[in-house]
């Protein structure tokens, strides 16, 4: 199944983005022997004054067809890492061809495409600032595939 990060923004070279590309290749690394990934990631801009609706209109592209789509929303639920490691489990064995993530702008996602999601996933109940929700979601993959895989990077 592969995994695909949306968000609306550009994250330019520093060390956020460093943190992501080091994520998404231990998660290819680790994932590939699950059936999980690669990691993709599609950044969308809009101006900044276009709103919500022009940042729908930018992410609905980005998702594949037959993805199951998981919002990241501070309304969604909140889940254990192996909880989370699950779900990707559950996703892959029931078939998805895909699974998308996406984070939306600074007032965070169109309701429409809050609708049109399998899922929302709140990261705590703190809101975080986009770069590092995207930071954390990477992590959160990698931390997946390494509980999925019985590897010694997740500890309880």
């Amino acid at each position: 199944m592969k995994v695909h990060l949306c968000a609306v923004g550009r994250i330019r070279p520093g060390p956020e983005r460093s943190l992501i590309d080091d994520y998404a290749a231990r998660f290819d690394r680790a994932g590939r022997p699950l059936s999980l990934g690669p990691l993709a990631e599609h950044e969308v801009e809009t101006r900044k004054t276009s709103g919500m609706e022009a940042e729908a209109d930018a992410l609905a592209p980005a998702i594949p067809d037959g993805a199951v789509i998981c919002a990241l929303d501070e309304r969604g639920k909140t889940l254990s890492s192996p909880e989370f490691a699950d779900l990707l489990a559950r996703w892959r064995d029931e078939g998805r061809p895909a699974a998308a993530f996406l984070i939306g702008g600074a007032d965070g996602l169109h309701p429409d495409l809050r609708k049109r999601a399998d899922a929302r996933l709140s990261l705590g109940r703190m809101v975080w600032p986009h770069m590092l929700a995207r930071v954390m979601l990477s992590e959160q993959l990698y931390r997946a595939v390494s509980i999925l895989s019985g590897a010694p990077y997740h500890r309880e």
